[in-house]
């Protein structure tokens, strides 16, 4: 549906613009072992991260442990989205937000939705993989949503 405005000097047309929001999970898997993870990969395209979540499903042991995520594009150079936090003895139910600008990777306890870290402002992810990245050998376990839109036509977002 369009709609049309006019001003004393010209005229212009304006399109509603119609937003569809995708919804893609990945399962549950233990963490990396001093390595990496990839969560999601992107294809087809550019896209609008809205939402970047994730939820411990198994306790994190005791042990020093920092996470952060990152995206890899196909082309050019791999960006951390999230600074480390510490994750040791997370417990089953915490959550992860990621507000995708380079900062801090948000920690919450169980039973905290902590809304106010979903008002983030979305932010666009490449075509490649998002991944997170853990510096020691960790028994926890985590799950992640992520909420986006394509940019491009043909774009997707699935579960790597």
């Amino acid at each position: 549906m369009a709609f049309s405005f006019i001003s004393h000097r010209d005229a212009f047309v304006a399109t509603r613009l119609v937003r569809d929001w995708e919804h893609t999970r990945k399962a549950s898997a233990v963490l990396p072992a001093t390595t990496t993870q990839n969560i999601f990969t992107i294809s087809g395209g550019r896209v609008l991260v809205h939402h970047l979540i994730g939820e411990f499903t198994v306790v994190a042991s005791g042990t020093a442990t920092n996470l952060k995520v990152t995206s890899v594009p196909t082309t050019g150079s791999a960006v951390d989205v999230t600074a480390v936090l510490a994750i040791a003895s997370f417990e089953a139910g915490a959550l992860l937000i990621v507000e995708g600008d380079g900062t801090a990777l948000i920690g919450t306890s169980t039973g905290a939705g902590f809304a106010p870290a979903l008002t983030q402002v979305p932010w666009v992810c490449p075509i490649g993989t998002l991944r997170i990245d853990a510096s020691a050998t960790n028994t926890g376990a985590t799950k992640w949503d992520i909420f986006w839109e394509a940019l491009d036509p043909g774009a997707t977002v699935v579960s790597a």
